[in-house]
């Protein structure tokens, strides 16, 4: 029988109140394409562009998404809650036939609606337990520049909802609910 760690609670209850930015992880390990909704998505280095990210073994997305040596890493606006929903529910088709994806030349399932994406190598992976980081080089991507603050399109995770930064107050953005965890 596993007990849980003395830290779990506090842990829980920290991360609660941290927020963060939400992507969208895709790839191909060569029998079908997989998408994983990922908040814990951080910068590792500027030069070369390095990323990392952790995968839940929980998910049935997790193992698939390992196998494969190059990923897509989608940034997720606002506007893309819909497809960090759809990249976070279980069992749901993520790749209909006729849906907003296409397959990059290299052959990475791309979702074409999203504006900013980058296509990854890994790097490394550290298993811990129920958990992967995973560290992956940047090879190409695209960025499309937006002409409104970021705060008035960023999609953030936090407590256990998806949250948009709404308008400057005092040098301070604020939060505005959007939708609870499906």
């Amino acid at each position: 029988m596993s007990f849980p760690h003395p830290m779990t609670n506090a842990f829980h209850e920290a991360f609660r109140h941290h927020p963060a930015g939400v992507a969208v992880i895709t790839a191909d390990p060569g029998d079908r394409p997989v998408a994983m909704t990922v908040s814990s998505l951080i910068s590792v280095s500027a030069a070369p562009p390095v990323v990392a990210f952790s995968l839940s073994m929980k998910s049935t997305s997790s193992e698939p998404l390992l196998r494969a040596e190059t990923m897509v890493i989608h940034l997720l606006r606002f506007t893309d809650i819909d497809l960090a929903q759809l990249c976070a529910s279980s069992g749901a088709e993520r790749f209909p036939p006729g849906g907003a994806w296409a397959r990059l030349p290299t052959g990475e399932p791309r979702y074409t609606g999203v504006s900013t994406w980058f296509r990854a190598r890994r790097l490394g992976i550290l298993p811990i337990e129920g958990a992967t980081l995973v560290a992956a080089e940047l090879l190409d991507g695209e960025v499309q520049p937006d002409e409104v603050p970021p705060e008035a399109h960023s999609l953030v995770y936090l407590d256990r909802r998806w949250h948009r930064l709404h308008k400057e107050l005092d040098g301070v953005a604020e939060l505005l609910e959007s939708s609870r965890f499906l």
